[in-house]
């Protein structure tokens, strides 16, 4: 297994951080993508810097053009080249969907969409160039799974992620470019997902709600803990990121499932994914199913 040059965003907590050193253990130069490194994130771009030699914290604002526009040039300044990039950078949200203002929406849709299309922009012209890399996309069993109320614009982000993620596989597979997306299901512990989840605005509108939902959302999570097993561990996740990066190019699955709770997503995302082979072959473009189709 050789080293590979690795960008991974969203790097300073959850399954970014956990992602990052997983990779690092396993002999890649892995720069960890974080927002404000001499402020809010300095400590863990400070913990993430010291962990090994090869670990790098790379101040990179997913929501600025700019910022990671300047992050990846760092990178082929330092490293010569980029051979792997995980997008990771998300944010979750809690609350009934009426009550978030659509400027909040947006928000939600750029962090965990848009931020993607940024780093796609900023690094695929290297990736075509050489002929060769990897996209992991880190996704959510949300998006086809079980879908319980209060995280309406969390989840319909992850189904927009979801969606640009395979369209962007067939179009960069010529280029000799992979794509795996991993989909964690709920892990309610282990992470901070929950914790540092927005909340809607409009308050007014959230207590209406109270009238007929309360402790709806208290009483969903709790039956979704109860529904994983206690030796649920979001390393896995890190894991599989891990043996995916090492696979030979060709040989990576499309997609891998990290469920605890099984909620039904591998289900329906095996489904659409055989409808979608299907026709690529009825058309006659099975060879954008991947490099190694």
């Amino acid at each position: 297994m050789s080293s590979r040059t690795i960008i991974i965003t969203g790097a300073s907590s959850g399954f970014g951080a956990m992602s990052a050193r997983a990779l690092v253990d396993a002999g890649h130069r892995v720069f960890g993508g974080m927002r404000d490194i001499e402020g809010r994130n300095k400590q863990a771009a400070a913990d993430f810097e010291g962990y090994a030699p090869n670990a790098v914290s790379l101040e990179m604002d997913v929501s600025d053009q700019h910022s990671v526009d300047a992050a990846v040039e760092r990178v082929l300044r330092e490293a010569g080249r980029i051979d792997v990039v995980v997008h990771n950078a998300g944010h979750m949200t809690l609350g009934p969907v009426e009550a978030f203002t659509v400027e909040q929406s947006a928000a939600v849709y750029d962090t965990n969409v848009l931020s993607t299309q940024r780093v796609n922009r900023a690094v695929l012209p290297h990736l075509r160039g050489q002929g060769d890399g990897l996209l992991v996309w880190v996704g959510s069993s949300s998006a086809r799974g079980g879908t319980p109320p209060y995280l309406g614009p969390y989840f319909a982000a992850k189904a927009a992620e979801d969606a640009l993620a395979v369209s962007i596989a067939a179009e960069v597979a010529r280029f000799g470019i992979d794509t795996t997306i991993v989909v964690p299901g709920s892990f309610t512990t282990g992470t901070n997902h929950y914790a540092h989840a927005g909340h809607p605005e409009d308050t007014a509108v959230v207590e209406s709600y109270q009238e007929r939902y309360a402790g709806v959302m208290d009483d969903l999570l709790g039956k979704q803990a109860r529904l994983s097993p206690d030796d649920a561990d979001p390393q896995e996740v890190a894991r599989e990121i891990v043996r995916v990066v090492d696979l030979p190019r060709g040989r990576r699955p499309f997609r891998v499932y990290i469920d605890p709770a099984q909620d039904g997503a591998e289900e329906v995302f095996r489904m659409g994914d055989r409808v979608r082979r299907e026709f690529y072959r009825t058309v006659g473009y099975e060879d954008l199913l991947g490099p190694g189709a």
